[in-house]
C-alpha cells in the first residue's frame, strides 16, 4: 500500500473530519437485532403455516 505524504495525509484527514462525513448514529444493540430476527422468523413461519393450511397440507 502506498504511503501518503504528510500534506496529502492532512488533506485526507481534513476531508474525513468535515461535518458532511460525520453522521450521528445510535449505538449498535445486538439484543434488539436478535429480537427483530426472531420476530421476522415467527412472522414468516406463521405465513407459511397459513398458506399450507389453506392448501390443505396441514
Amino acid at each position: 500500500m502506498a504511503k501518503l505524504s504528510l500534506e496529502d495525509q492532512q488533506r485526507v484527514d481534513d476531508y474525513l473530519q468535515a461535518s458532511l462525513h460525520q453522521v450521528p448514529r445510535r449505538d449498535f444493540k445486538p439484543g434488539l437485532l436478535l429480537i427483530v430476527l426472531i420476530g421476522v422468523l415467527l412472522l414468516l413461519t406463521g405465513v407459511s403455516y397459513l398458506v399450507a393450511f389453506d392448501a390443505g397440507v396441514v
